[in-house]
């Protein structure tokens, strides 16, 4: 029998009474977590300790290229909603068709934590992070599958953030000079087992949400700006920041001169500065970084 190669061991989200492939993935890790406690007592001669299982958990990250579904995972996230995950060796042209293998499993879990990053000049990219809740069991046979379409690539120029300077004006401005965008969510769990749950698996429950921004951008750049569209420098972000007052954000798809022009608004909410670093390496472009942690809920699109 073949290596397996690690295109051919995929993560399958459950939709309806079918599975499908994460998309456009890169990578994924399964991990399976024994949690001890030392069971050795003044009975037992030496220094060793004899663990023994009192819990077990799962989680599973997967990396790909697809963030056409922005919309789908965040309000998923938003909504607390769980996944049927499924692991299994794949096959077939478009490595795609489940086959049932001996260490295929499957399992609820939560979408606890998410970023999805959008680089100038690079593809971009989304970070999954799942949390299993309760057990998991053997696949046995293999499911019905939807076949997934090939995707399409989104640079990472083409998706911006833009700010207002307080938090009842509507967004308008770019970060001006930007190199790198990222947003991330994530759902704080607690372990909801009790004396009253069977076995030895960890049942999760969500208790919160957060959310936070980061961007790189260049002090200032020789770019010639023809867009009539202002931008935020980092003068106005130092402002913001000592207001210690939300601002408003929407991170949207851009196009038009200098990717100033605003088009679909992919998520947008408010947020604080909560950490600004200006770094001026030598012989380097001079460039600042920028922390913004979400004030309040965010809204899949433009808020209304």
């Amino acid at each position: 029998m073949a290596t397996l190669k690690g295109q051919n061991f995929r993560i399958l989200t459950k939709s309806g009474d079918k599975f499908q492939c994460v998309g456009m993935a890169t990578n994924c890790t399964v991990t399976l977590t024994g949690n001890t406690d030392d069971a050795s007592t003044k009975d037992d001669l030496g220094g060793a300790q004899k663990p023994t299982i009192t819990s077990k958990s799962w989680s599973v990250s997967v990396e790909s290229l697809s963030v056409a579904d922005v919309a789908t995972i965040l309000t998923t996230v938003k909504n607390n909603t769980k996944f049927t995950l499924l692991w299994d060796e794949v096959a077939t042209s478009d490595n795609q068709t489940p086959q049932a293998a001996g260490f295929a499993r499957q399992g609820d879990a939560y979408l606890n934590d998410v970023t999805f990053q959008f680089n100038d000049r690079e593809n971009a990219t989304k970070s999954l992070q799942f949390t299993g809740t309760g057990a998991l069991s053997k696949v046995a046979t293999a499911p019905t599958i939807t076949t997934l379409t090939a995707g399409s690539y989104t640079k990472g120029q083409f998706v911006r953030l833009f700010l207002s300077s307080d938090n009842s004006a509507a967004p308008a401005k770019v970060i001006a000079a930007a190199k790198s965008l990222s947003f991330h969510v994530s759902l704080t769990l607690e372990d909801a087992t009790t004396k009253d749950t069977t076995g030895d698996w960890q049942v999760q429950e969500v208790t919160g949400i957060a959310f936070d921004i980061s961007s790189n951008a260049l002090v200032r750049s020789g770019d010639t700006i023809t867009s009539s569209v202002t931008a935020q420098d980092l003068a106005a972000i130092e402002d913001i920041y000592e207001a210690s007052t939300p601002v408003k954000f929407q991170i949207a798809n851009t196009s038009g001169a200098n990717n100033r022009t605003k088009g679909t608004v992919l998520v947008s909410g408010s947020v604080i500065v909560t950490q600004l670093t200006l770094n001026g390496p030598n012989r380097q472009n001079a460039t600042y970084d920028t922390t913004l942690t979400g004030y309040g809920e965010y809204t899949v699109g433009a808020a209304a």
